[in-house]
């Protein structure tokens, strides 16, 4: 059972249990308990807990005078409209207003008065949960969004891998034979470019097969170790860390790596995650050209956004001593 439902159940029993102890007999405080304890299961047997909750109250507004002060119906309510089909969103409004009708008449109270607060309370609670289960449905939107677009970068990046790549072969492949006997020498590195041509491109389809999986942290140490000349480092103690952050860091590495694969001419690049109290390093550090060899359509513009929707920040330069190209997030854990 989660630490959240725990608070909200000892919340809801405190609001709802305290006045009519205060108040009350102890047939009232036991209702009261009824129709505030089982909160403590909302998330989980919403529509059960609602029927509990709702009766208790109804029952204890009917038969007593107590102050009462709804805490698990509402807490159903907004539970139920956050999380529940349109159909039970429907039965939960109807029910509610046959409880408030009902609390309201039996006692003979002839003021609308307290209808129109349970009204108004009821239908904050009925709002917010259909507000909060917009934003989820916008989230899942936008995951879904940046899924595809996702799909898309791969298979393009799968597209320009097989086609640069082949089509260098190809041509080093045609050359070959034409100076095999003439000029070895110049047919031997036409070889051997078709040999460095072909590993670099079965290293950029492994890491772009492995972007279909769901790759995180721990998928970064397979992916490093299929990039030639790279080096892993990991500095702390690793953690748990959230799924947005997971991804990021993932994409941060490989993003990197796919740049000094295709870009660079590193001969080495050291990837290194330093794990801090409250955030997570990367560092990418190539040997290679540098940022005079970089252009802004390498993916530099989507590891920023990536790293700054994480609540992170990203900073790429010039590696140490002017050297290489270099690649520093930091990420919030």
């Amino acid at each position: 059972m989660r630490v959240r439902e725990l608070l909200v159940a000892a919340v809801v029993v405190v609001v709802t249990v305290v006045p009519v102890a205060l108040t009350s007999s102890w047939g009232a405080v036991g209702l009261a308990v009824l129709a505030s304890a089982p909160a403590v299961w909302t998330w989980r047997k919403p529509l059960a807990v609602g029927l509990v909750v709702g009766v208790a109250t109804t029952v204890l507004a009917a038969v007593y005078t107590a102050p009462l002060v709804p805490a698990g119906p509402l807490l159903a309510i907004y539970v139920i409209a956050a999380e529940l089909s349109a159909l039970w969103r429907v039965v939960c409004v109807v029910v509610t207003v046959a409880g408030v009708t009902i609390s309201v008449v039996l006692p003979g109270d002839g003021s609308l008065d307290t209808y129109r607060y349970l009204g108004v309370v009821y239908a904050a609670a009925f709002a917010l949960g259909t507000n909060t289960r917009a934003r989820a449905a916008a989230v899942r939107e936008e995951r879904a969004a940046a899924a595809e677009r996702e799909r898309i970068r791969i298979a393009r990046d799968m597209h320009d891998i097989i086609t640069h790549s082949v089509g260098m072969m190809v041509v080093q492949a045609e050359a070959g034979p034409l100076v095999v006997r003439s000029d070895p020498a110049r047919a031997e590195a036409a070889f051997e470019a078709i040999a460095d041509t072909g590993r670099g491109a079965i290293a950029q389809l492994r890491s772009a097969v492995a972007a279909l999986r769901s790759p995180g942290v721990e998928s970064v140490a397979s992916l490093v170790s299929t990039t030639k000349g790279a080096e892993l480092e990991v500095v702390g103690r690793p953690r748990p860390v959230s799924s947005e952050v997971d991804t990021a860091v993932y994409r941060v590495v490989q993003e990197s790596l796919t740049n000094v694969v295709r870009h660079a001419s590193a001969s080495h690049v050291w990837v290194r995650l330093q794990w801090r109290e409250r955030s997570l390093g990367v560092d990418v550090v190539d040997d290679g050209r540098g940022p005079n060899g970089q252009s802004g359509g390498f993916g530099l513009l989507g590891m920023r956004e990536r790293v700054a929707a994480c609540g992170g920040t990203l900073r790429t330069g010039p590696g140490p001593g002017g050297a290489g190209f270099a690649v520093h997030a930091s990420l919030p854990i």
